[in-house]
């Protein structure tokens, strides 16, 4: 039997488990049901944490630290360690997107192929990073000699969203570590398997115990104890932009600890009349629909020039021929189900609100009741979006793609930043000119031209206003991040 078939299996079984991983502690015997968005079956238990584990963690987090026990190792010992724990995540591959197929009803060909790989990059690339980064002298005379030194920040909590649960794990740990901090994890209360399942293969691959904990449980109950700790030093938040602002006040509140934030996008897709259709309509619709839009950079806003408007629908239209609605479990399937109950009636209000509010259907709108959990929403496609409405401002987080026209350069980039949000966009024209001068004015901390991407390990990944701040995940970035400076100032006598 495949590592798959067997996670399936105990998904079926209602065997799985995720609790929290914090040394020489006693997990509450509370439980939360872990229910699958693929059919709403009970596939496994979730500890239900309290502030207690928190405080556990921390205290666990902190004594490690200290000792350097991982903080002092010699960066290439370090390194050894994280690429221990690389081969580790190879070998269970298969187990870890099952888990995060099952648990988050991703389509299983998108775990093993896009998570799964880009989750294994992330960990290797970082482990490597850990002895190429280098301190700086001052320019001074001969009087001084000034040392200017990264490093680790201390005891980090990384509080992760649900639409990623493996790779962004492994965007928030993997630098954090690598950078010689203890890290604490706090995953989605929706998607806790996979965190948890990492969180074991790191402490066999050497991983010091304390330097990598897990809390599980709701975010009222772990991550704001989380945030509030007067003995954290920073956290890592992705997920909305409304508990993003919460994070700021625990930590205003507490002991001011450091927060980056990547919250919520509406990122615009910006096509011009010159722009090679048949070549973009791919990426177009990933954009749009990969990961059942549920995802933050997701290109939910096409602004497309009104004289290839209609020609764009229909290239869309017909790609989406191929993207099967149906269970995670089926390799051919590219659309699943919404990850829960209520996330699925905000989305449903989407779809009801858009025609009388005046948009126009144009492809889709389907819910597919008869599948699973019957919360399984086609990608769908409206036209006659104007800025005023709610389906052009609001994050909707599911496959439903607002199309507005424009005319002119000028009205296209005025649309594109007509957003509280500013974490992507994507452009697409053949003029070279064109697409230096867009992107420049798009305000976005990603923009792609001609296609679909949050560029690879190497760039960093962030947004501006409201999509968040106070750094970057992925790149150099997020390693420095996870650091502070220190001068070291030798007076010669």
């Amino acid at each position: 039997m495949s590592a798959i078939e067997r996670v399936y299996d105990q998904a079926r079984a209602g065997a799985l488990y995720a609790g929290p991983v914090i040394p020489g502690f006693q997990a509450s015997a509370a439980r939360m049901p872990v229910v699958s968005p693929i059919d709403n079956t009970l596939i496994g238990i979730l500890v239900a944490g309290t502030a207690a584990d928190v405080n556990a963690a921390v205290i666990a987090a902190r004594a490690s630290f200290e000792s350097g026990e991982w903080s002092g190792m010699a960066p290439a010992e370090r390194k050894r360690v994280l690429l221990d724990w690389v081969a580790l995540i190879r070998e269970h591959s298969e187990e870890i997107a099952a888990l995060d197929c099952v648990d988050a009803g991703k389509p299983i060909t998108e775990c093993l192929h896009t998570d799964m790989p880009a989750t294994l990059d992330t960990f290797a690339w970082y482990a490597e990073a850990v002895d190429k980064c280098f301190g700086r002298i001052s320019p001074t005379g001969g009087d001084a000699l000034g040392l200017i030194v990264k490093e680790p920040i201390g005891v980090v909590g990384a509080v992760l969203p649900w639409n990623f649960p493996a790779l962004m794990f492994a965007w928030k740990v993997a630098p954090a570590l690598a950078a010689g901090n203890s890290v604490i994890v706090k995953p989605a209360e929706l998607t806790s398997l996979s965190a948890y399942r990492l969180t074991q293969l790191a402490h066999q691959a050497g991983v010091p115990a304390g330097a990598l904990t897990l809390v599980t449980g709701t975010g009222e109950d772990t991550g704001e104890p989380l945030g509030r700790h007067p003995d954290v030093d920073m956290v890592s938040f992705t997920g909305s932009t409304e508990v993003g602002r919460l994070f700021l006040k625990y930590s205003a509140e507490s002991n001011l600890k450091e927060i980056v934030l990547e919250c919520g996008g509406k990122s615009p897709q910006v096509v011009f009349e010159d722009a090679d259709l048949d070549a973009a309509v791919g990426q177009m619709l990933s954009a749009a629909f990969w990961n059942m839009s549920e995802n933050c950079s997701c290109g939910s806003r096409m602004i497309v020039q009104a004289s290839i408007k209609d020609a764009v629908i229909e290239r869309l239209k017909h790609g989406l021929a191929d993207w099967k609605v149906g269970l995670p479990t089926d390799p051919a399937t590219r659309i699943g189900p919404m990850v829960e109950e209520p996330h699925f009636q905000k989305v449903r209000a989407f779809l009801e609100e858009a025609p009388a509010a005046g948009a126009r259907l144009a492809h889709g709108g389907r819910i597919h009741a008869e599948l699973g959990s019957g919360w399984y929403v086609e990608p769908t496609i409206f036209d006659g979006v104007t800025p005023s409405m709610r389906l052009f401002q609001e994050e909707v987080f599911g496959p439903v793609l607002a199309v507005t026209t424009f005319e002119t350069e000028d009205e296209a980039v005025a649309l594109a930043n007509d957003t509280q949000y500013g974490l992507a966009a994507s452009l697409y024209t053949r003029d070279v000119g064109r697409a230096q001068r867009v992107s420049r004015r798009i305000k976005a901390g990603t923009v792609s031209i001609n296609g679909f991407s949050e560029g690879d390990i190497t760039a960093p990944f962030g947004g501006y206003k409201l999509s968040g701040f106070g750094g970057r995940d992925k790149g150099m970035e997020a390693f420095d991040q996870y650091t502070q400076t220190k001068v070291i100032w030798y007076m010669n006598a």
